[in-house]
């Protein structure tokens, strides 16, 4: 069983909107509201993958029972905790004409210490069946930095694979905790080591770097593919590409990534393999309208197309 966490869990409304600027007026020429969140987009994935799956996390208000039940209207096994706030809502409009797209998040409710324990121990309950547990996206209010690292310490103490996808400062504590991967996009990754990346060789000791925080192992994700530092015993940097489709939408994409190699390892797929159904994965949810979703056939006709290079790990490391 795979669980995927989601403590800030929304309802995600994406909008098309031609030509969109700011300050206008605009209509919409196609819209969707799905449950969201980013292990709620890894879940809905993962799903689609035909992987055994349940999400878990906080949810609260009449958005907490929409998300519930939308997931449940897509057969995604779930158990979250009821909150007494009300669960957030995400907007994120995409302009079809240039591909570009503006994301407004909400803060998220305030959770209570209370509600937070509640949640870890469903967590602790649920992980004692699981092999692997994807930690996703941002923290609501109430709860601290920490809450990341003191969940996969707990997990690792019984043998689950731990991953985590965040931000900010649950993402540095959470990575010092030792998960089995962390999983930042560029921009995250440059923050996680406190520099910007200014080529692929700033890339590669970046992922040093973070291994060196805690992490056994790191994958980060850009638009081209990822760039990854796999390997439990023997690290080995690998990099993986597909040339660009033209988007629909890119909202979830590196959800819909990790899910893909998420889905690889659980299979037991080896380390390039896993990289390579990652990538396909990621690059065919940009030809849908709403995060995590995809088609697990256009997935196979694309990977073959994805390039797994094997990199010099040595050399990046001894070019710090």
């Amino acid at each position: 069983m795979i669980i995927t966490v989601t403590l800030n869990a929304a309802i995600d409304k994406t909008l098309a909107v031609p030509n969109f600027r700011l300050g206008r007026r605009h209509r919409a020429v196609e819209q969707t509201s799905m449950a969201g969140g980013k292990g709620v987009n890894v879940a809905r994935a993962l799903k689609s993958l035909g992987q055994p799956v349940i999400a878990t996390g906080v949810a609260g208000g009449p958005n907490g029972t929409r998300i519930i039940e939308q997931l449940t209207e897509e057969a995604i096994l779930n158990d979250f905790v009821r909150i007494r706030e009300e669960s957030r809502m995400s907007t994120a409009v995409v302009d079809p004409t240039s591909g570009e797209q503006t994301e407004i998040n909400e803060r998220g409710p305030l959770v209570t210490e209370a509600e937070l324990e509640l949640f870890v121990d469903k967590l602790l309950y649920l992980a004692k069946g699981a092999e692997i547990c994807v930690f996703s996206g941002s923290l609501p209010r109430g709860v601290e930095a920490d809450v990341y690292a003191r969940l996969v310490t707990e997990l690792r103490k019984l043998g689950v694979t731990t991953i985590l996808d965040s931000e900010g400062d649950a993402m540095l504590l959470g990575t010092r905790a030792e998960p089995t991967i962390v999983s930042p996009n560029e921009l995250e990754a440059e923050e996680l080591v406190g520099h910007e990346f200014s080529d692929d060789q700033d890339r590669l000791t970046g992922l040093h770097e973070i291994a060196e925080l805690g992490a056994r192992e790191v994958i980060m994700t850009r638009a081209s593919g990822c760039l990854a530092l796999l390997g439990e015993t023997e690290r080995l940097l690998y990099r993986a590409t597909l040339d660009p489709l033209e988007p629909i939408s890119a909202v979830g994409s590196g959800d819909a990534f990790l899910a893909g190699y998420v889905a690889a390892r659980y299979g037991g797929k080896p380390a390039e393999e896993c990289v390579r159904f990652g990538v396909a994965c990621g690059a065919e949810s940009t030809q849908h309208f709403g995060a995590g979703v995809l088609d697990p056939r256009e997935v196979e006709r694309l990977v073959p197309d994805v390039r797994v290079e094997s990199l010099d790990a040595s050399a990046a490391q001894a070019s710090r």
